[in-house]
């Protein structure tokens, strides 16, 4: 495994490096290479790995089907699947809204049959991503698609796959890359479009340990969206009083907003005034969509214009009183800290924190999304002010069993912002990883 936080260990694989320091770098003079490495169309590279153009690598490189295929489109299970550039991501699928072509149309277009090990790679807008068929996918058909089959005594594909959606891969795309509102790759540029080839065995190595390192991200993923779902199932039945934590019993009452609380408005601060460092921590309305859960500990933004600002109060709960889409109005964030600079088009929920947990009544109106809906008005831009949240009614319990539930809940909370941690950390490994390895500068040992 590669050491250090990364994480779960990889098939108990072990891998060493030697320092590109040891290997390669360029004289003082920049003119010269370190022994061991040469200059070549595709950059300098190991001199035992070779630069050769994708046609000489491949046995076929074709487009998929190109042209109109609804006609042909089939509801039935013995359908063929029928693979297009929405379903492709780097280096896997999304098989979301996927297709099935009839078997007629299959067997007219086999010249875009799909084999095991072929790459896929977007041909138009997002070009240049590319992935691996899988061996359930074999005899799959696909769309506008550009199918790359390596000669595998030669090739390893899963290496070119990592190749093609490095940044190196990238770069040589774009100079290639026509168009100029729509970008689009033509198979006839990449058939002489020249890529690193290391000897065989070596790019086994490297697909095998950079693949590795994508199934511990599919595997902190799907913890992810585990903990995600978990999170809603708590939440739909400990806001609604349709499970109880131990210890509470008791009917929860009927409660209007207005009746519980004082409404408020943050003052203007534009998101250019914000950045990572500042004498005055602050938010911004626009962080409150996606960058604050429904707690808030820990601000992300500072700033140092302090002059006819609004500062929070604990327990105060944010809303955005704008957008030019109604559903992320319903969007609650409590937060825990005082003398925090609000900026402007942010409603300020304040309640007396010994009747009303703010965080517990953020989770609620996010939960509560459709009632909050109710309560938007606008066409263009669509607005949410005090006077509409008045109106807001739910169900609470005692103030003790509010912050129990928070405390679940913000708990699961923790454990999802810990697996996001864990995984941006390990995608940014894999970048220095593809970064080292696809370019030789960094040599495993075989």
């Amino acid at each position: 495994m590669w050491g250090g936080d990364w994480g779960m260990p990889m098939n108990n694989r072990q891998f060493e490096v030697q320092e590109a320091s040891a290997n390669y770098q360029l004289t003082d003079d920049h003119c010269g290479l370190r022994k061991g490495y040469k200059q070549t169309e595709v950059g300098v590279i190991p001199e035992d790995w070779n630069a050769k153009s994708l046609g000489s690598l491949t046995t076929l490189m074709t487009n998929g089907f190109v042209g109109t295929a609804t006609s042909a489109y089939v509801n039935s299970e013995d359908g063929v699947l029928y693979i297009q550039g929405y379903n492709v991501e780097p280096n896997g699928f999304n098989l979301h809204g996927i297709k099935r072509v009839s078997k007629s149309f299959h067997n007219r277009n086999q010249k875009s049959c799909l084999r095991t090990g072929d790459l896929l790679t977007i041909q138009t807008g997002d070009i240049g991503v590319t992935t691996i068929v899988p061996p359930y996918l074999e005899g799959a058909n696909c769309h506008a698609l550009v199918i790359s089959r390596f000669d595998k005594r030669h090739s390893e594909s899963g290496f070119y796959c990592q190749y093609f959606n490095s940044e190196r891969g990238h770069l040589a795309f774009m100079e290639i890359e026509t168009g100029s509102t729509m970008k689009h790759l033509n198979v006839g540029d990449m058939v002489r479009l020249f890529v690193p080839s290391p000897p065989i065995a070596e790019q086994r190595a490297i697909a095998t340990a950079l693949s590795d390192v994508d199934a511990l991200l599919a595997k902190l993923d799907q913890l992810i969206a585990k903990k995600r779902d978990l999170k809603q199932a708590a939440m739909q039945q400990l806001l609604t009083g349709q499970t109880r934590l131990p210890g509470f019993s008791g009917e929860w009452e009927v409660k209007r907003l207005g009746d519980m609380a004082t409404f408020y408005k943050g003052k203007g601060q534009a998101k250019s005034d914000l950045g990572p460092y500042g004498s005055e921590p602050c938010i911004h309305y626009g962080e409150l969509f996606t960058k604050y859960p429904e707690s808030i500990y820990t601000t992300l933004s500072y700033t140092n214009l302090t002059a006819g600002v609004f500062r929070s109060i604990a327990n105060d709960v944010l809303m955005p009183t704008s957008d030019v889409t109604p559903n992320g109005l319903a969007t609650a964030s409590c937060i825990h800290q005082d003398k925090v600079i609000l900026g402007g088009d942010i409603l300020v929920i304040r309640a007396d924190p010994s009747i009303l947990n703010g965080s517990f009544i953020s989770y609620v109106i996010r939960q509560l999304r459709d009632q909050v809906m109710q309560l938007v008005t606008g066409t263009t831009v669509f607005h949410l002010y005090g006077t509409d949240m008045k109106k807001f009614t739910f169900s609470m319990p005692s103030v003790k069993e509010q912050c129990a539930i928070v405390n679940i809940l913000d708990d699961i909370d923790t454990e999802i912002t810990q697996l996001e941690t864990r995984r941006d950390k390990t995608r940014a490994l894999k970048q220095g990883m593809m970064q080292e390895l696809l370019t030789g500068r960094i040599r495993l040992p075989l």
